[in-house]
This record gives C-alpha cells, sequence and structure tokens, in this order.
C-alpha cells in the first residue's frame, strides 16, 4: 500500500492517518446521529400515551337516591356527623372527601357534592345524596343520575364549582324561590 502524503491543520499526514481520521469522524457523526434519532420517537410514543391517559374521562351513570332526618347526626364514613342540609353524599368506591359533580338526567340541573359516606344500601343504586343535594337537583325520590368527578386542572369545573357557592342552593323557606 502507498502512502500519500497531505497537510491537515499544517501536519504533515500520510492519506492512511487521514483516511482514518475522516472514517472515524463518519462513524462518530454516524453514530450520534442514529442516537439521536430514537429520542424523539420514544418522546412522541410518551406524549401520546399521556394523551390518551387524558382523554379517558370516567363518569358513572345510574340511579340515585337521598337520606335526610332519619339519619341526621349519625356518623359517617368519615367520621363526620351527617349533616342533611350539607352537600353531601355516599358512594361506594370514590376516595372520601372527593368531590363529584351529580346531573340530574331528567332536567339537566346539576350539583357538586363531597363524598363523605359509603353506601348506598340497594345494589341498584350508584349514589345517596343529601336530603340538600337531591333537592338542589329536584330529586324527591329515585333519578337517574351521572356522576362526573371534579379533577385537579379542569378549569371548566372549577369555575362550575365556584358558581355553585355563590348562588343559593335551598329554595327560601318563606318565600319557596
Amino acid at each position: 500500500m502507498k502512502l500519500i502524503p497531505s497537510t491537515i491543520r499544517d501536519r504533515k499526514v500520510t492519506m492512511m492517518k487521514g483516511g482514518v481520521v475522516v472514517v472515524t469522524l463518519m462513524l462518530a457523526f454516524g453514530a450520534a446521529a442514529s442516537a439521536s434519532d430514537p429520542a424523539p420517537a420514544a418522546k412522541d410514543s410518551a406524549n401520546h400515551t399521556a394523551q390518551k391517559a387524558k382523554a379517558h374521562h370516567w363518569y358513572q351513570i345510574g340511579e340515585a337516591s337521598w337520606y335526610g332526618i332519619r339519619f341526621q347526626g349519625h356518623k359517617t364514613a368519615t367520621g363526620e356527623a351527617f349533616d342533611m342540609n350539607a352537600l353531601t353524599c355516599a358512594h361506594r368506591s370514590l376516595p372520601l372527601g372527593s368531590w363529584i359533580r351529580v346531573t340530574n338526567l331528567r332536567n339537566h340541573k346539576s350539583i357538586f357534592v363531597r363524598v363523605n359516606d359509603r353506601g348506598p344500601v340497594p345494589e341498584d343504586r350508584v349514589v345517596d345524596l343529601s336530603y340538600a343535594a337531591a333537592r338542589a337537583v329536584g330529586i324527591h325520590g329515585l333519578a337517574k343520575v351521572k356522576l362526573e368527578p371534579v379533577r385537579g386542572g379542569d378549569p371548566k369545573l372549577a369555575q362550575e364549582l365556584l358558581a355553585q357557592l355563590q348562588i343559593p342552593v335551598l329554595p327560601n323557606a318563606h318565600t319557596g324561590e
């Protein structure tokens, strides 16, 4: 093999050395380029998974009942005394202390309530509302409702929850309004 002298940065190198440098640089750039290619794909995959998780929205549709004076002052699952005039409910599995929006599917009135008890006892019902919560959505016996959890980071639900705090929930006993 014949070596041809060449100059790189004022240094005399043979083409054999220059060829080794070129091949080394090509391998380094090639390795760097191929090493950076999978990262965006993994990032895209993570974003896609996060979007799928975000798109999943839990809700429950079923029959609601209510409980009131008979249980007034009784201890709830959270340990607090049941207050029939508070906006609370009993649910079988939602975390105690969590908030849900209950919508009466007949008249589309909705209210936010806090889960503070376990129940309802009848298996064909999904939630047992306090007297005040049931009255607020127009339930006097049983009614078909939709339950939606209040999630952190949902500005629309937060606005609706704040709006609920600014309006009277129960009708005025004297005027009926």
